[in-house]
């Protein structure tokens, strides 16, 4: 601002001309950041708009330029001054890269990756294109959140100018969570301390947080978080709600009731629930040396398609049928194995509430219709909340007849 006083000084311009662009220059500027700026506060007031704006190099190096020409242009009226000034050259900053930090310790490798090219386009759209700010993936445990988003970072990272990947089984409070997160974001010598949203404004993020669920509490209907986890929710708004161009990434077996809120007020939140492979999973059973192939599909939709449901029956295939998916499928019992104790594991998170609806969805042949609840589901609220809390949990599916809603496991 000096500098450019002094050079309509040397430019023969009066004492007053330039203390009247120096003060249309304020005024300028005041309308721009949205409060009085004078050179008192100036450094301050730009230090302040670059955290909340993460465009503030285009305001810097186009907005104050053009305006402050457009000012010298209307406060000056002598052309032959003008022609004999030199002209000003602003940095263009947008040629300058930001650095990147990416830190993937905590993700998995990339594997054999099956296909799941309509989940890709779905995510870059609302990621890339979109800018969503918040979107959370679900589904029962191997089912292949891990490995779609680990494919899917693989494939956008260069969209990001940090990308950090962590699982909550690593923090047990919040508060040990957020300061991982700042940790990572702040530079080696902070000169301030500077909020999560803050450093989401600064840069364009990519924050994965996996195993969501292990923030919420069992036994109860989904969407209680345990103690240590009490102000979750409020952190989930903060990044909804609040203007920033990074993205949060949750990968959940159960889908968290804040963002079901926030879909429903277009709060730029998705969520994508993961199904099993069908029939690309066949795929999956090539490299195990089965027979019966004709029978392959119905192996797949017994076990949902699930990748990690068919490795580990795959391998009961093998040492007791020698390969042989027929012999197997001969035995009318469903055959579990290796999987109970996975599948004991989502059981023991479920409300009594919910442990009675899913033995009575058990029992009916063609699933279950809300019109005709079990007379030991005396309470409505606890028999529709028990359904609603298992549909979050993906444990349940909705089909749609003339009579009404059929809900099946």
């Amino acid at each position: 601002m000096q500098q450019e006083c002094l050079s309509l000084i040397e430019y023969r311009y009066s004492k007053g001309t330039v203390k009247t662009v120096a003060g249309n220059l304020w005024k300028m500027i005041s309308e721009e950041l949205d409060e009085k700026v004078n050179k008192t506060n100036f450094r301050a007031a730009m230090e302040r708009y670059y955290i909340c704006n993460s465009n503030v190099g285009d305001f810097a190096q186009s907005k104050f330029y053009e305006s402050r020409i457009s000012v010298y242009r209307e406060s000056c009226h002598s052309d032959e001054t003008a022609k004999n000034r030199s002209p000003t050259t602003p940095t263009n900053s947008d040629n300058i890269q930001p650095e990147k930090r990416h830190d993937l310790t905590d993700a998995p490798k990339l594997r054999n990756f099956h296909n799941r090219t309509n989940e890709l386009a779905t995510l870059k759209q609302w990621i890339l294109t979109e800018n969503t700010c918040i979107v959370t993936i679900t589904g029962l445990s191997g089912i292949g959140k891990t490995t779609l988003i680990r494919q899917l970072v693989a494939d956008i990272q260069d969209n990001f100018d940090r990308i950090l990947w962590r699982s909550h089984r690593k923090f047990s409070t919040l508060n040990a969570l957020k300061t991982n997160l700042i940790e990572f974001f702040s530079p080696p010598q902070p000169k301030q301390n500077l909020s999560i949203l803050d450093y989401l404004r600064f840069h364009r993020c990519l924050i994965i947080l996996d195993d969501f669920q292990e923030t919420l509490t069992t036994g109860e209907f989904v969407g209680t978080y345990i103690p240590e986890y009490k102000n979750y929710g409020k952190f989930i708004k903060e990044i909804a709600r609040s203007p920033h161009n990074s993205c949060l990434l949750l990968l959940s077996w159960e889908k968290p009731i804040e963002i079901a809120n926030l879909e429903t007020e277009n709060c730029h939140c998705h969520t994508l629930q993961i199904q099993g492979l069908r029939e690309s999973a066949t795929e999956l059973l090539k490299g195990k040396k089965f027979t019966d192939e004709d029978r392959w599909l119905e192996l797949i939709n017994l076990y949902s398609g699930n990748p990690l449901w068919l490795n580990i029956i795959a391998s009961t295939i093998q040492d007791i049928f020698n390969g042989s998916v027929a012999q197997f499928l001969s035995y009318s019992y469903l055959f579990l194995g290796d999987l109970k104790p996975i599948l004991h594991e989502h059981y023991q998170r479920l409300s009594e509430s919910e442990k009675l609806v899913m033995q009575w969805l058990a029992n009916q042949e063609i699933g279950g219709n809300i019109s005709s609840k079990p007379a030991y589901c005396s309470a409505n609220n606890d028999f529709l909340g028990a359904i609603q809390s298992l549909i979050k949990r993906g444990l349940i599916k909705k089909n749609v007849s003339k009579e009404g809603s059929i809900f099946t496991l």
